[in-house]
């Protein structure tokens, strides 16, 4: 079978990592978390007070950024390390949540990025999840998913996730940070969240972890035979 490019796009916590993890666990592909970038980046800003209105301080700082992503066999993922620190559970921190949608609209950090992406993309073989994946970073990808789900359910799905870390989170805390996140990554000027036209839609609201990589795995094998 040829090795091919997956792009997984959708909204905030519609499931796109996980499925991303799982489907380039069984076909022995890279995983790469396009969001885990993004939320670096904003950790970075945010530790070193940077002005991310102010477009001088922003280069400025991304020269000063490496990111790279490192096997953790413990974890059987792959973890972002910045600057050679490994932050895979400082970006989940409530606080890079707030601003990432901000720092990701900025046409400079989008850049940088999806420099980064594309070239981890060249040898192909890879799952990567986002927002502009199959639109921006990989508009020939081959096979190019869109995930959705209830707005309700990724409420809850997040709140989940987030109260395991910080018992003091509100549900309503959760639903606000999500709408604005929508809001953000929809209406930005530069690579806004969208469907590619080419892409399949994968509405996971009623499905299991099992039933979505299923049918993922089903589309990934047409696509590379």
């Amino acid at each position: 079978m040829k090795k091919i490019i997956i792009t997984i796009d959708g909204f905030s916590s519609c499931g796109k990592s996980t499925l991303a993890k799982q489907l380039a666990n069984k076909l022995n592909y890279t995983f790469i978390d396009s969001g885990a970038m993004y939320r670096a980046i904003t950790l970075y800003f945010l530790w070193n007070h940077i002005d991310w209105e102010n477009t001088g301080e922003v280069v400025t700082a991304l020269e000063n950024i490496n990111l790279e992503f490192q096997y953790n066999p413990s974890a059987e993922k792959s973890d972002i390390y910045l600057n050679d620190e490994n932050v895979e559970m400082l970006i989940r921190d409530m606080l890079v949540s707030e601003n990432v949608s901000a720092v990701a609209t900025i046409k400079e950090v989008r850049e940088f990025a999806v420099a980064q992406q594309q070239k981890m993309g060249k040898k192909k073989g890879i799952v990567m999840d986002g927002r502009d994946i199959g639109t921006t970073v990989f508009p020939q990808a081959a096979l190019k998913i869109f995930v959705t789900a209830d707005p309700t359910v990724r409420v809850e799905r997040r709140f989940k996730e987030l109260f395991e870390t910080n018992p003091n989170i509100t549900i309503e805390e959760v639903k606000n940070n999500l709408e604005m996140r929508d809001y953000i990554d929809s209406n930005r000027e530069v690579s806004p969240l969208r469907k590619a036209e080419d892409a399949v839609v994968l509405d996971n609201s009623n499905l299991t972890r099992e039933e979505q990589l299923n049918i993922a795995l089903k589309w990934a094998k047409e696509k590379m035979e």
